[in-house]
């Protein structure tokens, strides 16, 4: 490494002088010699490090080694990274002097002088050398990285082996052994944090301060209690006095109830850390623990906070959810109970972390924890029943308990059930991961509950035309009701299919490798910012994990497509055919996606699925060919709308209104109510007879056989007058008559007339013919009749027999 000291002494004396000759510069070696051989070591040691994490990561076997192993890559990669942006202003000063240099001339040019050739060679040399070095360091930060990736797969596969481990029943001695016998070198490493905490808690209580500790203590409990309940009556006050009318307020006062229990919790803490962190810097250990406490803490306050924003018991008639007074009552010290065990179970094992517990002693937390919060869990679903039950005896008034509900409370129990009956038969470590994935799951439901109440009901309120922003949008807009109505129901869902998204990502994020409260706080604040949803990769290999995607995106495809279909298309598009195909294209192409989207799930990468093209190239020859065209034709079909639901067509001699355009064939209902099934491609094929496309008229047209002594005129007039005075019969364009045919059969009339639409001339054709006749008859005008016609052609028949026979 000592061939890069000439690069660093070059950079460090163009840095810090202007350029000048060489023998110059060589005077200032010495001032920074220094500086250059510490980058120097700098790189050897960053090299060592990863060298060193290499080896100490394929030795390691407990998870909390892994975890120093993986913030050790992290350190490291931090530093490599720094350095790397330290060389960078040198790169650009050699750069910048290099083209002050100028390139060198051209054959046959004027020459340089020997210095200024020099000069540049060097220069040129020292920049080569300098973008090596930070390759390398570069290189360091990448390697880095990839360990700790490596890490990360490690501690996952660890982890998911050490659910199918089964360390002893919690009725068993070995269970309780570490109690009993603890360690020896664990008590040592116990003993050695405890004296930092008492360091650190006496010397915040010297005489110099005391009454700053003593203060800042003070402030923390009245903001956590006192400043609490004021912000939220405040919050109340305004609810009532500026918001308007309806389910606003009380979706907002519950949110913010819960958001405020999180920030108080989180500023209480943070002044009791300040508190105790004045009067001297923590010891890593105890940094360690104070940041694992202040994430623990926040978690307890989410769940104290949803669960008292859920029961609002100080406003019960703002309650969101349809809970009985007494039940929320009966239930009020549950999410209190739940915050506090997860709080004192999560600060032993952060202890349990720090101090590099042994493996007993974790397990023996695991069980503890597990074991309280599943009897906790167990007595939820219990309490809610029994207190209904006595409700019931007291006849009390009491809703009907939803599906929904009961379902939740089905699956608690079980939930519960089966964390204890893991734990008696073995299975620790499950058994707490359970625990926490249950009550990390209804977190994420609660908040998203919340918060989809809280974004309809704003939608709601914002663009309503009897609120003060509606009418404000209406006017500067100049947009109808109808329109703000729209805007609600986009807006709307805009909102829950991004919170919708962001539920199924916290739900995913929290289902592997979560092991810990604050661990799952932690992903919280990745989901939340930017650089964790960019950071994130879901490669889950289970099958159950396409199954829950599968499941949910079929869920989503329903309920989009009833909303498509019930909301917003109703409002927006007239056309029942075009809504139609809408919904049918984005039902198709929605669960095109969602298998795809499953088979990314299930691990399958889009390069390994030329097999399954392959195999399907086969199919299609087969046999396959007719689906495959006709599912071809359904998409353009339904993409170009030559024919589209609601329209009257005729095919094959067949007419028949579009009922449904599927997959593969096409419904067409025909007047005696049966369907026909017609293949897609029959559709792009053949001739289609399309009667209502391009809003297209109804032609209602009636030919009469008149005798030959009649009135033409008469006749026209009372054809024209029926057809007039008829509603269906369109102004424009107007009625006429044709005088069509004369003949020896009579005067042959025709009258035509336009309805707006042909499923019109049908009807209208009959009525018009009853209207006609009862004229003709007022009129006195008869129709030829078909006896006076065959009386007629045997007459000129005698006639022209006379004419013959006489000739």
């Amino acid at each position: 490494m000592m061939k890069f000291l000439p690069i660093f002494l070059l950079t460090f004396l163009f840095f810090g002088l202007p350029m000048a000759p060489l023998a110059n510069a060589a005077t200032q070696t010495a001032t920074v010699e220094l500086s250059a051989q510490d980058i120097t070591t700098a790189l050897k040691s960053y090299q060592k490090q990863l060298d060193t994490l290499k080896q100490q990561v394929s030795k390691a076997s407990t998870d909390s080694q892994l975890t120093k192993l993986f913030e050790a890559t992290q350190s490291l990669s931090a530093g490599a990274e720094k350095l790397a942006a330290d060389l960078q202003p040198a790169q650009e000063k050699l750069q910048a002097q290099l083209d002050v240099l100028g390139p060198p001339p051209e054959a046959g040019g004027m020459a340089e002088t020997a210095s200024v050739v020099q000069q540049r060679n060097t220069l040129n040399n020292t920049k080569k050398q300098l973008d090596d070095a930070v390759k390398r360091s570069q290189a360091i930060r990448t390697g880095a990285l990839d360990l700790g990736q490596q890490i990360n797969d490690l501690r996952r596969v660890a982890f998911k082996s050490q659910l199918a481990l089964n360390t002893g029943s919690i009725l068993s001695t070995q269970f309780w052994s570490p109690k009993a016998d603890p360690q020896s070198e664990e008590q040592v490493r116990f003993n050695e944090f405890s004296q930092q905490l008492q360091e650190i808690w006496q010397g915040s209580w010297q005489e110099e301060w005391r009454y700053g500790t003593l203060v800042l203590i003070i402030v923390a409990i009245a903001i956590w209690s006192l400043g609490r309940y004021l912000v939220e009556s405040f919050l109340a006050w305004l609810c009532i006095r500026y918001f308007p009318d309806g389910r606003l307020r009380r979706s907002f006062m519950a949110l913010a109830t819960a958001l405020i229990t999180l920030f108080g919790t989180t500023f209480a803490l943070s002044l009791v850390e300040s508190a105790f962190s004045r009067a001297q810097p923590f010891p890593p250990q105890v940094q360690d623990f104070a940041e694992g406490v202040m994430r623990l803490g926040i978690f307890c306050a989410l769940i104290a906070g949803l669960g008292r924003a859920f029961l609002s018991l100080n406003r019960p008639s703002w309650r969101l959810a349809p809970l009985n007074d007494a039940i929320a009552s009966g239930m009020r010290f549950f999410s209190p109970l739940l915050a506090m065990l997860a709080l004192a179970f999560g600060s032993v094992e952060l202890v349990n972390n720090v101090i590099g517990a042994s493996l007993g002693t974790t397990i023996l937390g695991n069980g503890l924890v597990a074991a309280l919060m599943a009897m906790v869990l167990l007595a939820i679903p219990l309490r809610a029943r029994h207190i209904r039950r006595q409700l019931e005896r007291q006849e009390a008034h009491i809703e009907k308990r939803s599906t929904l509900e009961g379902i939740v409370h089905i699956l608690i129990m079980l939930s519960a059930v089966v964390i204890l009956f893991s734990l008696l038969i073995g299975y620790i470590s499950f058994a707490r991961f359970l625990t926490y994935q249950l009550i990390w799951i209804a977190l994420v439901l609660m908040a998203f509950y919340f918060l989809v109440l809280f974004a309809t009901d704003l939608c709601a309120a914002v663009f309503s035309p009897h609120t003060a922003s509606g009418r404000a949008l209406k006017k500067s807009l100049n947009v109808r009701d109808r329109h703000l109505e729209q805007l609600t129901i986009i807006f709307t869902a805009i909102a829950k299919c991004s919170l919708l998204l962001l539920m199924i990502v916290a739900l995913i994020s929290g289902s592997f490798g979560t092991t810990t409260p604050n661990t799952l706080l932690q992903k919280i604040i990745t989901i939340l910012s930017g650089e964790g949803l960019k950071s994130l990769h879901i490669v889950p290999g289970k099958l159950l994990d396409a199954v829950i995607c599968l499941v949910i995106g079929s869920y989503i495809l329903r309920v989009t497509r009833r909303w498509l279909s019930h909301e917003l298309l109703p409002k927006t598009i007239s056309d029942i055919g075009i809504r139609a195909s809408l919904i049918t294209l984005f039902t198709n192409v929605g669960y095109v996606l969602l298998i795809l989207i499953t088979l990314a799930t299930l691990g399958i990468q889009w390069n390994n699925l030329a097999w399954i093209v392959s195999a399907l190239s086969v199919g299609i020859g087969f046999g396959l060919q007719e689906i495959v065209k006709n599912f071809i034709s359904g998409l353009i079909l339904l993409t170009e709308r030559p024919v589209k639901v609601g329209d009257m067509i005729g095919i094959g001699g067949v007419e028949g209104d579009v009922r449904r355009i599927n997959v593969r064939a096409t419904e067409i209902q025909l007047s005696d109510r049966s369907t026909m099934i017609v293949p897609n491609s029959q559709l792009i094929s053949q001739n289609v007879r399309n009667a209502t496309m391009g809003n297209a008229q109804g032609v209602v047209t009636i030919a009469l056989t008149f005798p030959i002594d009649i009135d033409p005129e008469l006749v026209r007039d009372i054809l024209l007058n029926a057809y007039r005075d008829y509603e269906s019969i369109l102004e424009t364009p107007a009625p006429y008559v044709r005088f069509s045919q004369l003949g020896p059969e009579g005067i042959i009339l025709s009258v035509t007339g336009y309805v707006a639409s042909p499923r019109l001339v049908g009807s209208t054709k009959s009525d018009l013919l009853f209207n006609i006749l009862r004229l003709l008859r007022e009129q006195q005008v008869n129709l030829s009749s078909p006896q006076e016609v065959v009386f007629m052609k045997h007459r000129e028949k005698k006639l022209a027999d006379e004419e013959e026979h006489s000739s």
